[in-house]
């Protein structure tokens, strides 16, 4: 994909959702254009549901070292005022944001407890668990030929892999994948039911989750069982643990982002693959070599979380541009990510490609994504049973995005393969 400048920097405009209608290549050109001419810059926000009134606007980070810059200051630029770019209501932030939208200590705290399921030893024992749902993740299609790439080989293993985590029953994990569907096609008419209010349809998604998981835990209290439910509602550190609400949140953000992004990695992934058959080939060739440098350039490329907002808690600058309390920064991952000043190639795949530090998980600081390496497993299996069991695989029709400013998501991709690889 080269990327097109046909939008002057005052036609840019990333607050108006006919921006988000464009072709991936302009919108790429776009903030090419930011990068390069104005890589601070402020848009007024526009009201896009009728539910929420138009926030006082907010400037756009689109270049690499403003983004680790801010990262890494959370003190100066806060996540507790909300991480989206529309000042969501209260109750829309305690469903879908928990850690994301606090600060410390609270923050801190909350992460220390729930970090204690994302260990490397706690990760090590999915191993099997997440080589054993790829597998059938293959197996049930293999023999088909053809199907949708997204909701039948992208979209499973991360789901399943975090329902196994905390316990949920197979038979609840279609009801776990609708409602984050609902959650993130916030602005898309696909998952929003025909008349209801987004917000509303959201929020009723999100108390779904939350009467699903306050359920459960009922359950683990009495009685324990190796699951990170069990082990999260049992664990304490300095003499605290976790409540009930508050683990609720957190499986509300483990299945929103953990499953979304994931599968949209694989997704985005398998279509660069596709798109760059040199460097599939030569992953195909020295697939446990290649394997930790192409996971890292498919999160890259992929970028499947846009941006997240800051907000400044006192007077400041960022390059060069004067900061006042109260201002909304909004960190572009995906614009990071193609900064010329820090990659190669950009808008090529590489799958060797080093240093490859890129912001696909967020930023460095506090807010690193928690799940990164779960994440990464998940890739790595994921496309180690797709290049050796169907090493043919192509996609065949070009993918359909989901609506949204905040996702890089594809909704619907369709592929086909040949006679199975290697079993």
């Amino acid at each position: 994909m080269v990327p097109r400048e046909v939008l002057d920097l005052d036609e840019i405009d990333l607050a108006a959702p006919g921006f988000w209608l464009r072709p991936e290549d302009e919108r790429e050109g776009a903030f090419r254009t930011l990068r390069r001419e104005r890589p601070v810059a402020f848009f007024a926000e526009q009201q896009v549901l009728p539910e929420l009134p138009a926030g006082r606007g907010f400037y756009a980070v689109t270049r690499h070292a403003q983004i680790l810059e801010v990262s890494r200051n959370a003190e100066l630029f806060c996540s507790g005022q909300g991480t989206q770019i529309t000042d969501m209501p209260e109750a829309f932030n305690e469903f879908f944001g928990s850690m994301i939208n606090m600060d410390d200590p609270r923050h801190g705290r909350l992460r220390r407890i729930i970090s204690r399921g994302f260990t490397p030893r706690a990760l090590t024992r999915l191993e099997a668990d997440v080589q054993r749902r790829a597998r059938a993740t293959v197996d049930r299609v293999i023999e088909k030929g053809e199907c949708d790439f997204v909701t039948e080989i992208a979209a499973p293993l991360p789901l399943a892999i975090i329902c196994d985590m905390m316990g949920i029953p197979e038979s609840q994990t279609q009801y776990v994948f609708e409602q984050t569907n609902r959650i993130l096609g916030l602005g898309d008419p696909d998952y929003v039911p025909p008349g209801a209010s987004p917000i509303q349809a959201a929020l009723e998604a999100g108390a779904g989750l939350v009467a699903l998981m306050k359920e459960l835990a009922e359950v683990r209290r009495r009685t324990p069982t190796d699951d990170l439910v069990s082990a999260l509602l049992h664990s304490e550190i300095e003499g605290e643990s976790l409540q009930d609400q508050e683990l609720a949140s957190f499986f509300v953000l483990l299945v929103v982002a953990g499953n979304e992004t994931t599968r949209n990695a694989i997704s985005h992934g398998m279509k660069a693959l596709c798109d760059f058959p040199e460097e599939r080939r030569r992953w195909q060739a020295d697939f446990e070599g290649l394997a930790p440098t192409a996971v890292e350039e498919i999160v890259r490329w992929a970028s499947p979380v846009m941006h997240f907002r800051r907000t400044v808690t006192r007077k400041t600058e960022l390059a060069g541009v004067r900061l006042e309390p109260g201002d909304k920064v909004v960190l572009w991952y995906g614009s990071g990510n193609r900064d010329e000043s820090v990659f190669d190639q950009p808008y090529r795949l590489d799958l060797g490609r080093q240093p490859n530090e890129h912001v696909g998980f967020g930023g460095p600081g506090p807010h690193f994504c928690l799940g990164a390496n779960l994440a990464r497993r998940e890739i790595r299996v994921m496309f180690r049973e797709i290049l050796t069991r169907m090493p043919d695989l192509e996609i065949t029709g070009p993918p359909e995005p989901l609506l949204s400013a905040f996702i890089h998501g594809i909704k619907r991709m369709p592929c086909r393969w040949g006679s199975p690889g290697q079993t």
